[in-house]
C-alpha cells in the first residue's frame, strides 16, 4: 500500500489554509476540513507530501499541539498517512468515500446558510430566493471568467 506513494525526502507543499480565530469552530477542525475539502476534490493527490506539524503550526501561527490533533484525526479517518522517517503524505481515498464526504460538506455548508437565513428572519421563499440569486450570479461569473 506505502510501495511507490511515497518519495523519501519528499519537498511539502505550501497549503492554502486559512483560519479564523474569531470562528466558533475549533482551529484544529477548521485545518481538518480545508484539508479533507483539498484531498476530496483532487487538488491534493495520493502521495502529495505534507509540512511537518511544526512546519504547518509556524505558517499558521497556532500551537503544535493544535496542528497534531488535526493531523491525528485525519490519520484516523484515512485521509492521511505518517511515514517514519519520510513524513506525512496524503493517503489514497477510494472515489466512494470522496464523493460521501463531498456530498456531506456541501449539505452541512447549506444547512448553516439556510440556519444563518432563518435567524435572520427570513422566510423559506426568501431564503430559496436568495440562493437562486447567488446561484444564478455565480455561474454568471463562471461564463464570463471560463
Amino acid at each position: 500500500m506505502l510501495t511507490g506513494l511515497f518519495r523519501k525526502e519528499a519537498a511539502a507543499i505550501q497549503l492554502p489554509i486559512h483560519i479564523s480565530e474569531h470562528s466558533r469552530e475549533p482551529i484544529y477542525h477548521q485545518i481538518e476540513q480545508q484539508l479533507i475539502s483539498f484531498i476530496v476534490s483532487g487538488q491534493l493527490k495520493p502521495g502529495t507530501p505534507l509540512p511537518s506539524i511544526r512546519s504547518l503550526a509556524s505558517d499558521l501561527a497556532c500551537s503544535v499541539i493544535t496542528v497534531n490533533r488535526a493531523y491525528q484525526n485525519l490519520e484516523q479517518r484515512r485521509f492521511i498517512q505518517t511515514v517514519q522517517g519520510k513524513g506525512t503524505f496524503v493517503a489514497d481515498v477510494q472515489e466512494g468515500e470522496k464523493k460521501q464526504v463531498a456530498d456531506a460538506s456541501l449539505h452541512q455548508a447549506f444547512r448553516a446558510a439556510i440556519e444563518m437565513s432563518f435567524r435572520l428572519q427570513n422566510d423559506p421563499e426568501q431564503t430559496r430566493k436568495t440562493f437562486e440569486q447567488i446561484l444564478a450570479e455565480m455561474l454568471q461569473e463562471r461564463r464570463r471568467d471560463g
